[in-house]
């Protein structure tokens, strides 16, 4: 898990990074937490390392966090975030950022460890929506329902993408069909197809997203059956 807190007072950030340091360890959490003194620093960076969680002070010098939360979104970042504030008045402009969560300043050790809490639930039922490629720029998140199907070659898997992009990583196959939902099935020794983008299955092929596909014996029954049930659902 990695965890950003943006507040231009050091003595708040060190004091929710511990809160939050000691709570996420005894629930047996890794977490990753960084600082950021201001809404520009954090732009400046957030790129090398987007957190999944951010705490962001709403009232800093220069860019304030809610402007920063907007260019956040602007730019396609996801994370959640959770406002940090002296002043209750922000909570409808929040909306307009999808805002996770208000903390209301000073803090309260019980209501920190309950809104990491629910953070954590809210990540967890977020990643299971997700195929997740890890990069060296960080975590890489797929929705399942774009992913047309996986091809591996050799140690490369590549993920055919709705949009019809192809993203590209290195894993077993078998790997990768261990953390996938049911609606993807085995093909071939080196496919796994979306059953929702199969529009035809025949002897020895199938075609998946109008990309002809190869269909082995040995999955060839197993892809049958699944496909009878998934027109008749």
């Amino acid at each position: 898990m990695k965890l950003a807190i943006c507040d231009d007072e050091k003595s708040l950030r060190r004091q929710l990074k511990h809160l939050a340091k000691i709570h996420l360890a005894l629930k047996g959490i890794a977490c990753e937490i960084t600082e950021y003194e201001s809404g520009n620093a954090l732009l400046q960076k957030v790129n090398d390392n987007p957190p999944d969680l951010l705490f962001l002070d709403i009232e800093m010098p220069g860019m304030g966090g809610m402007d920063t939360a907007k260019a956040l979104r602007l730019a396609g970042f996801k994370m959640l975030i959770i406002f940090i504030t002296a002043y209750p008045d922000y909570v409808f402009e929040g909306y307009e950022v999808q805002a996770f969560q208000y903390i209301l300043k000073p803090y309260q050790e019980t209501k920190i460890k309950q809104i990491l809490d629910r953070a954590i639930d809210e990540l967890h039922t977020h990643a299971a929506q997700y195929f997740l490629i890890e990069q060296k720029s960080g975590t890489l998140r797929i929705p399942f329902h774009e992913i047309c199907y996986f091809k591996s070659d050799r140690r490369t898997i590549h993920a055919k993408i709705q949009d019809g992009s192809t993203v590209s990583f290195y894993r077993k196959l078998g790997e990768v069909e261990a953390e996938l939902p049911g609606f993807f099935q085995r093909i071939h020794n080196r496919y796994i197809v979306n059953l929702h983008y199969i529009s035809r299955v025949e002897a020895a092929k199938c075609i998946c997203n109008e990309k002809e596909l190869p269909v082995s014996r040995t999955y060839k029954l197993a892809l049958a059956s699944s496909f009878a049930q998934m027109i008749l659902k």
